[in-house]
């Protein structure tokens, strides 16, 4: 839970911290400019807070590691609700009014996981899961777009390091597998989620692995 906030707040900042030259800069996802990756971020935070308070009665029906869908072709972009996304970010037109939106609608989600009882159960996409279950799934969400942002601008700092080797174990427990030990925690995700491909050198260490991968998440 705490480290939910923490993931969060890092990948809020960073946000914060961009000039509006920066929201025109091709991002880490697929067809998106950094604009349309902080409008995402948006959405998932309506996301956070519609299901923080959307309780079920059952038992759950997934974890924080069942949660996810896995495909293995990377978005090319051209998705109707990537799309969409596009058409939202273009009609804030100003970068400031989309980075204030975020800490406004990103602010509240952080304080409502901060009041979340860990054990409660509630519904998101047709799925009864904790709290608990459903914020740690997130810590790979913000990892991941995290990691969307920093990497093709350098000059804005990274995930915090628990984050990043939290995410990798989540991600090595969605593909049943453990990537190699001389991998950083950072490549890790990037090869495993097919935001980078990995060196002719790191396909021989991933072995058997490289046939499952990547792990598009969804």
């Amino acid at each position: 839970m705490d480290l939910f906030v923490r993931s969060w707040a890092a990948l809020r900042a960073a946000v914060a911290g961009l000039a509006d030259r920066d929201f025109e800069h091709p991002s880490g996802c697929a067809g998106w400019l950094v604009r349309d990756l902080v409008c995402h971020l948006v959405i998932d935070a309506q996301d956070v807070l519609i299901t923080l308070v959307t309780p079920a009665e059952t038992e759950p029906t997934v974890d924080a590691v069942t949660y996810w869908h896995v495909g293995n072709e990377p978005p090319a972009g051209d998705d109707p609700l990537d799309a969409l996304t596009v058409r939202l970010a273009a009609a804030y037109e100003q970068p400031g009014l989309l980075a204030f939106h975020l800490d406004d609608v990103g602010s509240a989600a952080g304080r409502a996981a901060e009041l979340a009882d860990p054990d409660a159960r509630v519904r998101t996409q047709g799925q009864v899961l904790t709290a608990r279950d459903y914020l740690t799934a997130y810590v790979l969400e913000w990892t991941l777009h995290h990691l969307d942002l920093s990497g093709p601008l350098p000059h804005v700092p990274g995930p915090p390091a628990e984050g990043l080797a939290r995410s990798r174990t989540l991600l090595e427990a969605i593909a049943e597998a453990e990537f190699p030990a001389s991998f950083t925690d950072t490549d890790a995700l990037l090869i495993g989620s097919g935001r980078r491909a990995p060196s002719p050198v790191e396909t021989a260490e991933l072995g058997t692995l490289t046939a499952r991968l990547p792990l598009v998440l969804g």
